[in-house]
């Protein structure tokens, strides 16, 4: 399996912010040249058209010649994935970006040699031993930092046997509801923040609003990945209903949608569960908070549409149980994952 190991680079920034331009100006090259193609109703180039054109100007650029060609291919495939015939140049607000060739970066200890030049790193976790692949690079984030993303090849954990399942009904304000009955609070890193962002708005004081900006991000993201390793280290089978996180941040809920992280803690929980062995499933979502969990049925009772959100327990007319409007849901999810799970093991 391929993992990507992320170290923030403390040597030679000076260097990489010299390489980001010159990258930017064979991505714009690349982007003349296709333009070019369609003014005279040439061929389109392909990546390897496109490094045929720039063969030999590495060294007058100061790029290794495989960051040369891997721009090219990567501009043909993204040219070739969004189906436009060109695409956007790259300016002074693009994002800094380096690629390279996996076999060109070697290991050094806890640094890193590239084209003849040692990167040290904040070695914050030790890279394991396997195969560096492309798709390697280096890139800026909005503060100015530069990171060295590492994509390795490692060997697949054993797949554990799915004995304990969990289904989680994601919310706004409990971010996760679990079929145990476990709860995980929104911390509401960005609502928390919100008049501190907006005093530094007021001001125009841009490094400020960068620095808070990254502070949000940086508290949710620890914040998800503490969770969903405790989840990944508790369950051998997740199960995760498939709610809608670009649909609802198209309506008046988009700032807590956002906030939540919906789409990084199902992220987190995919690959982790591919890491350490456990079972993942996205299912259909629709009626789990409807359904009795207990009897099955649809009963006149249940919480009906965006009018009673704010029902948050309710009792079944048909056998009388009463529901947690979550945890119920929570159940239903982890149910239609059980099924699913045994069509797919005969075992079971």
């Amino acid at each position: 399996m391929k993992l990507v190991y992320r170290y923030r680079v403390k040597s030679l920034t000076g260097l990489l912010n010299q390489q980001a331009r010159t990258v930017n100006f064979v991505w714009n090259y690349c982007n003349d040249r296709q333009k070019d193609a369609l003014r005279f109703g040439r061929r389109w180039h392909t990546g390897f058209d496109l490094i045929k054109l720039t063969t030999g100007c590495s060294k007058e650029l100061g790029l290794h010649s495989g960051t040369v060609n891997d721009v090219c291919q990567r501009y043909a495939a993204s040219r070739a994935m969004s189906h436009r015939p060109y695409l956007r140049y790259r300016g002074r607000k693009a994002m800094g970006w380096v690629p390279l060739k996996g076999r060109e970066l070697k290991r050094e200890g806890n640094a890193f040699r590239f084209a003849g030049r040692t990167f040290r790193v904040f070695y914050s976790r030790p890279l394991p031993e396997g195969k560096i692949l492309d798709g390697t690079n280096f890139s800026r984030d909005r503060r100015g930092n530069w990171f060295l993303n590492i994509v390795v090849e490692v060997e697949p954990a054993p797949v554990r046997a799915p004995a304990r399942g969990v289904g989680i009904d994601l919310g706004l304000k409990t971010l996760a509801t679990l079929s145990d009955g476990t709860t995980i609070e929104a911390p509401r890193f960005y609502r928390k923040a919100e008049a501190a962002l907006a005093c530094a708005q007021r001001a125009r004081k841009k490094l400020r609003i960068k620095a808070i900006h990254a502070k949000i991000a940086n508290r949710r993201l620890n914040f998800l990945h503490t969770r969903t390793s405790a989840i990944i280290a508790a369950f051998d089978y997740i199960v995760v209903g498939n709610v809608n996180a670009q649909g609802l941040a198209q309506t008046s809920m988009a700032k807590s949608v956002y906030d939540a992280g919906w789409s990084s803690f199902r992220t987190q929980l995919a690959y982790k569960a591919v890491k350490h062995g456990a079972w993942f499933e996205e299912v259909d979502e629709r009626f789990t908070t409807q359904v009795c969990s207990h009897c099955g049925a649809l009963p006149d009772t249940r919480p009906n549409g965006i009018a009673d959100l704010g029902v948050r327990e309710w009792c079944c007319s048909d056998c009388g149980a009463v529901h947690g409007r979550d945890h119920n849901a929570a159940v239903n999810i982890l149910r239609r994952g059980r099924a699913t799970l045994a069509v797919g093991i005969s075992a079971l």
